[in-house]
């Protein structure tokens, strides 16, 4: 199947009232039929429901057909994107491991690489993700993961992919891409090679902001380059903490596996059923508003390079934008509705965000309604000036997420906020 079909239909079986609709399956736990069935269940001898922190049918539906777009062999669904990434990292590394993540990173992200995990006793370090050579003299022994995004927030960088996986390969390193910028629809990252794809679905996934959620999608690489590697000994060992499990024993894919039996079992961070049906919801229009909000973001980034008080125009898809190779090579069809411009300063740019029409000065992306948002004085605030610039924010960088109302509608906001 193809992605506008997968996205309607993979992952869900009609039960025995043949909703056309997925359910919502609003419970905590499940019934046993007896107490071997009970003790099967545990023991992993049959598999099935024991308790929503583990597992829900409404949320495997949705696993199953985020993991089908992305062309993995699994997903698990997350409270939040945040907690993908978290729970990625320590699904993979422990107090003395370091991972190497992209400069280029949502600010977030690079809050949580800098300082949250640095409390885990976990390095972090630090390369271009188009100058990927680099990865060269930072990888050791202790590495564990190597961390990119697919389109970079806010700075929309589009990563050298390629060079970057043949590295990590040569090293078994697994690597991760936040692919929620491009989405399944305009880049998979598991068909260039990486071993995991990284999603906030609280963006387009929902596409009207409705709620908050991640989602990390297994490639089948994983297995391979986990199984009998001494870098990933915790995968290969028994697990005192569920009978002894060796997770590349089992037949399943081993990350989502241990994902699930441990760090959704210990830190509990999984989506309500409710927000679950949500993003399904989403799912099922997504190719069609990722076409539209590309459409309309490419007119309007071309608007915008023409305009005298503009300095910089970021679009992956402007052919005189550095990334413009790039987008070619590893975006299919478009580059979502994410771009940025640079004015003159900190406070030319926000008061252009102050005197805005239309769009919405709210910290998120990937909504029907469009965004606007100043990450020096937001989202990016935290990092120090060395660290903003080597995230490719300036203080006169605004960011902008198209959304799907008339593009000639929203370059007349544009206009009358650039000429104010």
């Amino acid at each position: 199947m193809r992605d506008k079909t997968k996205a309607i239909h993979e992952g869900y079986i009609k039960d025995t009232n043949a909703t056309m609709a997925v359910p919502i399956y609003q419970t905590t736990a499940y019934e046993f039929r007896d107490t071997e069935h009970a003790a099967n269940l545990f023991a992993l001898k049959e598999l099935g429901n024991i308790y929503t922190r583990l597992t829900n049918p409404t949320t495997d539906v949705l696993e199953k057909r985020f993991a089908s777009l992305e062309n993995g062999v699994a997903a698990i669904a997350t409270s939040s994107g945040m907690n993908a990434l978290f729970s990625t990292i320590a699904n993979l590394a422990e107090a003395g491991d370091n991972i190497i993540c992209s400069t280029k990173l949502y600010g977030g992200t690079l809050t949580l690489a800098a300082h949250t995990i640095k409390r885990f006793g976990i390095e972090s370090k630090y390369f271009d993700p188009q100058k990927p050579e680099d990865l060269e003299k930072l990888i050791d022994e202790k590495t564990k993961l190597i961390l990119f995004e697919s389109i970079s927030n806010p700075s929309i960088t589009v990563a050298d992919i390629e060079p970057i996986i043949k590295i990590a390969n040569r090293h078994l390193v697994l690597t991760a891409v936040d692919n929620t910028v491009a989405t399944p629809i305009h880049c998979k990252p598991l068909d260039l090679g990486c071993d995991l794809s990284i999603h906030s679905t609280s963006k387009y996934t929902t596409g009207q902001g409705l709620a908050i959620g991640g989602i990390v999608v297994e490639a089948e690489s994983v297995k391979e380059k986990i199984k009998d590697n001494d870098r990933y000994a915790h995968f290969n060992t028994p697990d005192a903490s569920y009978h002894g499990l060796v997770y590349t024993d089992v037949g399943l894919p081993p990350f989502s596996l241990r994902m699930r039996l441990a760090l959704l079992r210990d830190l509990g961070g999984v989506p309500s059923p409710f927000n679950s049906w949500l993003f399904i919801q989403g799912l099922e229009h997504l190719p069609l508003r990722m076409e539209q909000h590309s459409k309309s973001a490419l007119e309007i980034a071309k608007f915008l390079e023409s305009h005298p008080k503009v300095k910089k125009v970021n679009y992956p898809f402007l052919e005189s934008n550095e990334n413009y190779p790039y987008a070619k090579k590893y975006l299919k069809g478009g580059a979502s509705g994410l771009l940025s411009f640079e004015v003159d300063s900190f406070d030319e740019a926000r008061k252009i965000v102050d005197s805005i029409e239309i769009f919405s000065l709210v910290v998120n992306i990937g909504d029907s309604k469009s965004i606007i948002t100043h990450p020096a004085s937001t989202t990016h605030q935290q990092l120090s000036s060395d660290e903003m610039e080597a995230a490719g924010v300036k203080e006169g960088l605004i960011r902008l997420s198209i959304g799907l109302e008339d593009t000639q509608d929203l370059i007349d906001a544009l206009k009358k906020a650039l000429e104010a």
